[in-house]
């Protein structure tokens, strides 16, 4: 792996991880338009520049990471049911990581979703206040979000817009949701492919890191506004033509599967 190719892997997933585009699906798809040799190190790269978009949501955030106890707590209730099945399934989802197809159907479909969850969710109720039950129910949905080309971030922003949740206060609980999930996925990650890192290739790591924490950081403050405004549609028909884009691409015979 180049710099050049961390640098735009690391634009990558500071855009999509917070949108609901599916950050991996987009991360695999540009590997394979780069023509990127995928070996263990391209794998735990993938993975660990999360890191840097963890830390943009704490920054940001800071003050509610203090605010009490129970904010603790309810992120643990809601990140219990993704522990449970990534520890269970963990290499039937790794397998699933390679298939460009998969990707692209999950981006139709999500897509097709969000062209429409603004009509059949977006009641909110008066009061905003995340409980226990709701807090797990949302965890529920973020398991949806293992099948790559699913977006975490829409699976968790829904799941909270079924419970009653605005799409305001769902998209930042899926913000804080994400500290959690993303630094257990990736901290297994880095301990399982720890040799893989080296002198030689740390430095690419630490850019990666950089960059995905400085555009995660303006993708939020952007995101929370224009999906206050405007809700998902866009989103929905985004994911639609790459999905279509990368299916017809399959079907004309170009190789997109990463091996």
């Amino acid at each position: 792996m180049t710099v050049i190719e961390a640098i735009i892997i690391a634009i990558v997933e500071g855009i999509t991880e917070f949108l609901p585009v599916s950050s991996t699906g987009h991360m695999i798809i540009t590997q394979e338009l780069l023509g990127m040799k995928i070996d263990d190190f391209v794998k735990a790269f993938t993975v660990n520049i999360q890191f840097g978009a963890i830390l943009s949501v704490v920054v940001l955030y800071w003050k509610r990471f203090f605010q009490s106890l129970q904010f603790y707590y309810k992120l643990f209730v809601a990140f219990i049911p993704a522990a449970v099945i990534g520890f269970l399934a963990g290499d039937f989802i790794d397998s699933m990581l390679e298939s460009v197809v998969v990707v692209a159907v999950m981006l139709v479909l999500g897509g097709v979703v969000l062209v429409f969850v603004d009509k059949w969710f977006n009641k909110p109720a008066a009061d905003q206040t995340v409980t226990y039950p709701t807090a797990f129910k949302i965890g529920l949905f973020q398991c949806i979000a293992m099948i790559p080309g699913v977006s975490r971030s829409a699976a968790t922003i829904i799941g909270g817009m079924t419970q009653k949740l605005d799409r305001k206060t769902a998209a930042e609980f899926s913000f804080f949701l994400a500290v959690p999930t993303m630094f257990a996925a990736a901290g297994y990650k880095l301990m399982q492919n720890y040799q893989t890192i080296t002198a030689e290739n740390i430095d690419i790591l630490l850019i990666g890191n950089a960059v995905a924490f400085v555009v995660a950081m303006i993708a939020i403050k952007s995101f929370i506004s224009f999906l206050t405004k405007y809700g998902f549609r866009v989103f929905g028909y985004y994911r639609i033509l790459v999905g279509l884009a990368i299916l017809i691409m399959i079907a004309l015979g170009y190789d997109l599967n990463i091996a």
